[in-house]
């Protein structure tokens, strides 16, 4: 005796009659509830048959609904329209190179014909002779009715008399006929000759001569020696078929496919047919159940040998619209790194608007990619030798071609590749030997911030920052000083990791990286070594640009991608070593797109852009610090030898512990010109160098006699420090 289950399994009846009736909902009984002591022996009777418990009926219940059909508009709006015009016919930019190569293409192929002309006359002259033996065989075969020839001597050989009598007297009627009419159209084309020299130009004579010679000569060349060469050796790409992606797809030794693909699986969906897509083919792929398009990119190098393409002009990616298990597969003509990339519009030197977007690199179509500096922040990461100071100094240059824009270039590899920029940059820095300098820049540069943030707060109130940030308006205005400002560090990493300035760099550029776009303030950091400790995570969850080109692992790819990335597919792991140049990109809002960095951009050719950016500066006035030869002020701003003084001076003996807020309100008195803008936090920062905390716990009484922590420091830390410091200039 066994209890009821939950639910009663259908029975082998209910099955058949499932399918017999097609679109019928499925129909599962479930037992009414009972009590917990109630034992009721187990129901011998079919399942289809009504249930009784306790002398009641209970009817089967329906658990599969039948699915509804929607008609008229309910239908309409259900369904996904498509673009009335494919992406290429609406881009510009595809349909000049497209008309630029049809013309070259002309172009080149009369030219070389033209040319190949004399070789042409000389090969068609050669094979007259043969032309006019092939034309007059031709026409004799023709009279004599040849092609009957072969049934007229089997019947002979057969000896059938009747037969060859038949066709005897058919080919004699024939060749009669062909004769007769072989003579009229003779005599006509005489008579046309004859008229034809007396009416006809000597232009046209001569014409219709040539055409004549050429047509024997085309009839007398031999099927594989044709008179006219090639202008142009075209190498045919294959078309991509369903059976060619499915017959890959099996290759990647992935189960679940393995599985749809046998006799019997529910095979491999395509929702869309196959198509051209810029210079390649598109094919939208429906992956079996459990399968991502993160699986196949895992086996992208396995993909492509089954299509027997190129790894670079193979790119699945997933299609995030839809669902996950709809894949988006790009088949190149080309490989991506070979193709030839169309030309940078601002190579010549463009003025340009970092308020607009502007061309950063190519997609695998070939098509270009826009990125907008202003309001964003910039994170790019790579293994070395993959091209990610290529694609700092790029966006370095694009911002260089802004005269408004300052620039503050920092090269902590120390090989030079930011040196091309030095005729127009505020401030450079190349390798680690003076941290001191590029500290205090950067100091400058948070107090900068600031002073940002209480102008637009109060432009913001007259109305003329109606969105609290910088607009085009307030920084073209030169007495705002509202211009953008543009930070780009090569190798960050050696900034962050520096035990003496480490954890300050690393406050600042994070308030940067929050802060500063709203107010200008843009800044750009690479690095070789895309962890934590290099890219410090409160930097790294909040740049709002992502740039990463090949990485290792999954760890550094969702440090510079963004959390999560790898798992939804955006995999920078799965680029090979010769896809330098080429990484994700996840712009601001945009999803991740595999770009390629304009080629060619080395270090002369940056020159010359960062040469045109001089002269766009020179003409708007905006040239300034290390382009023209002035060397900034690095100690004053920062106060680092006098500020444990002004403290001592500040904070009278008898008060041990001080809040920051009272030592900066003392401090500003104090020196108004120094500290007439600080703020706690940054109290904070600037005894870190010294080894002093600021941030201690330290009770108080507020103005209104309440009392309560705030963070502070302690006097005495504060005149240890400079005992010691004091004794140790002296000693030395």
């Amino acid at each position: 005796m066994t209890e009821h289950s939950n639910h009663d399994q259908p029975t082998g009846e209910q099955i058949q009659s499932e399918a017999a009736t097609g679109e019928q909902a499925r129909v599962l009984h479930f037992p009414a509830q009972r009590p917990a002591d109630d034992n009721v022996a187990e129901s011998t009777e079919t399942a289809d048959a009504p249930e009784v418990i306790e002398g009641e009926v209970v009817e089967p219940t329906t658990v599969d609904q039948p699915e509804r059909r929607e008609t008229g508009m309910a239908l309409v709006r259900a369904e996904k329209r498509q673009p009335i015009l494919p992406a290429w016919a609406k881009s510009s930019e595809e349909f000049r190179d497209t008309a630029r190569w049809a013309v070259g293409y002309a172009g080149h192929t009369v030219a070389f014909h033209a040319v190949h002309c004399p070789v042409y006359i000389a090969r068609i002259l050669r094979r007259v002779p043969q032309g006019s033996l092939r034309l007059l065989r031709a026409l004799s075969r023709w009279l004599t009715d040849a092609e009957g020839r072969p049934v007229r001597s089997a019947s002979a050989r057969r000896e059938d008399a009747g037969e060859y009598l038949k066709l005897s007297i058919q080919r004699d009627s024939r060749v009669r006929t062909r004769a007769f009419l072989a003579a009229g159209l003779g005599a006509a084309g005489i008579a046309a000759f004859l008229i034809g020299r007396e009416l006809l130009p000597e232009l046209v004579q001569y014409a219709l001569v040539a055409a004549a010679i050429g047509g024997l000569g085309w009839l007398g060349a031999p099927a594989d020696k044709p008179i006219a060469t090639k202008a142009v050796e075209s190498t045919k790409v294959p078309k991509l078929t369903s059976n060619a992606v499915e017959k890959a797809l099996s290759a990647l030794g992935i189960s679940q496919i393995n599985q749809a693909l046998a006799k019997g699986g529910e095979g491999i969906g395509f929702p869309k047919p196959i198509s051209r897509d810029g210079k390649g083919w598109r094919a939208d792929v429906d992956l079996p159940h459990g399968v991502t398009p993160g699986d196949i990119m895992d086996r992208r190098e396995k993909l492509a040998s089954g299509l027997r393409r190129p790894l670079g002009c193979v790119w699945p990616e997933a299609d995030n619209g839809e669902h996950a298990g709809r894949m988006v597969l790009w088949v190149g003509d080309q490989d991506m790194r070979k193709a030839k990339q169309p030309a940078w519009a601002l190579r010549k030197g463009t003025k340009v608007d970092l308020f607009q977007p502007q061309p950063f690199g190519t997609d695998q179509r070939g098509r270009w990619v826009d990125l907008r500096l202003m309001f964003t922040s910039v994170a790019i990461g790579a293994i070395p030798r993959m091209g990610k100071t290529f694609a700092l100094r790029e966006l370095l240059l694009i911002a260089a071609l802004d005269p408004r824009a300052e620039l503050h270039t920092y090269d902590l590899k120390g090989t030079g590749d930011l040196d091309p920029l030095e005729c127009v940059t505020h401030a450079h820095g190349v390798g680690d030997d003076d941290l001191d300098a590029h500290l205090a820049d950067m100091r400058g540069l948070r107090e900068e911030l600031r002073r940002r943030a209480k102008l637009i707060r109060q432009l913001a109130k007259q109305g003329k920052a109606p969105e609290n940030k910088v607009t085009p308006e307030l920084a073209s205005n030169k007495t705002l000083g509202l211009h953008p400002i543009v930070i780009g560090v090569d190798e960050c990493q050696v900034w962050f990791e520096d035990k003496d300035h480490g954890e300050e760099f690393e406050e600042i550029c994070t308030d940067l990286v929050k802060r500063g776009p709203a107010l200008g303030i843009i800044i750009m950091l690479a690095t070789q070594r895309p962890d934590a400790k290099s890219l410090p995570t409160g930097i790294s969850a909040n740049v709002s640009t992502r740039f990463c080109l090949k990485v290792q692992g999954q760890t550094e790819n969702d440090m510079v991608l963004g959390t999560s990335k790898y798992k939804q597919g955006v995999r920078a792991t799965t680029f090979a070593w010769a896809d330098k140049g080429i990484g994700y990109l996840v712009g601001e809002g945009s999803d991740a797109q595999i770009v390629r960095t304009v080629a060619g951009l080395d270090g002369p050719a940056a020159a010359k852009v960062a040469a045109y950016a001089r002269a766009l500066r020179e003409d708007a006035g905006t040239l300034s610090g290390h382009a023209i030869g002035e060397t900034l002020d690095t100690t004053e701003p920062s106060r680092k030898d006098t500020l444990p003084e002004d403290l001592l001076a500040v904070v009278r003996e008898t008060e041990s512990k001080v809040w920051n807020e009272t030592a900066v309100a003392r401090l500003a008195e104090l020196r108004p010109e120094i500290y007439g803008e600080w703020e706690a936090d940054q109290l904070t920062a600037a005894l870190k160098p010294h080894g002093l905390k600021a941030n201690r716990q330290v009770w108080g009484t507020d103005e209104h006699g309440e009392g309560r922590n705030r963070r502070g420091f302690h006097r005495a830390d504060i005149a240890q420090y400079v005992t010691e410091r004091d004794r140790q200039r002296d000693a030395g």
